[in-house]
């Protein structure tokens, strides 16, 4: 009578928990594998919000790169003319 009562007093969750325990042993090791390494490498994979923060860093630096010798350049061609030549 007493293994009847303690079984009987499991809660929804606990039932659930050992239901879905009981599928998973059903599937082989193989797909388990593959569920397995299939999550780690969901978990490793570079997201595209980094790849696309390191391009904009990237096109940042180049611009900022670019506008320092465009106008490190263009201030000594002014310097080069002279208007008083004509």
């Amino acid at each position: 009578m007493g293994r009847k009562d303690a079984s009987t007093a499991r809660t929804p969750v606990d039932q659930y928990r050992k239901q879905i325990g009981k599928q998973d042993y059903k599937k082989t090791r193989p797909m388990l594998r593959a569920t397995r390494l299939k999550a780690e490498a969901k978990k490793t994979a570079v997201g595209i919000k980094e790849v696309a923060l390191v391009l904009a860093a990237i096109l940042i630096f180049l611009l900022a790169f670019y506008a320092f010798f465009y106008l490190n350049i263009s201030n000594e061609v002014d310097l080069d003319l002279d208007p008083d030549e004509n």
